[in-house]
């Protein structure tokens, strides 16, 4: 089955080291479909959190409403609750208390004409942990010039 990604959250390596990522399954209304479809999402500061009643939502990501939308468009902020397996939703409750983690959305795709999230599970790099970072990718950058300069 073939996947195409709709959304990143291209600062999400850049922030937090991420530990472990899994699918998840989102609840949408009809009008974010569309838009989603249509690449009308940012998930640059969205975040997902688990409430008392051990459902995971997911905050602050903007799905822009559907320009050809009725009076029942969507609200673009409104949280969204993730699909997810009571034993898996124990499992990243317990890691984020404990461990002091935070879940952050990486991507959202099409799998097989279904809009699935790619969930991440981090922890928030220090300031001299993305000065490394950077390090890094500019000395792979470099490396890659030199060897395709070379060709």
């Amino acid at each position: 089955m073939s996947s195409k990604t709709l959304a990143k959250n291209r600062k999400a390596r850049f922030e937090y080291e991420i530990q472990k990522t899994m699918e998840v399954g989102i609840v949408l209304q009809g009008t974010e479909v569309k838009s989603i479809r249509a690449g009308q999402i940012n998930l640059a500061e969205s975040y997902c959190r688990v409430d008392d009643s051990l459902q995971v939502y997911l905050l602050n990501a903007h799905i822009s409403q559907y320009d050809f939308g009725n009076r029942h468009n969507h609200d673009p902020l409104r949280p969204r609750r993730l699909l997810l397996h009571r034993s898996e939703i124990r499992r990243l409750y317990g890691q984020v208390k404990e461990q002091g983690l935070t879940m952050i959305p990486l991507k959202i795709y099409l799998k097989g004409g279904i809009i699935k999230m790619e969930l991440a599970l981090g922890r928030g790099k220090k300031l001299h942990d993305k000065r490394q970072t950077m390090k890094k990718r500019d000395a792979e950058r470099d490396v890659e010039r030199t060897l395709s300069e070379r060709d």
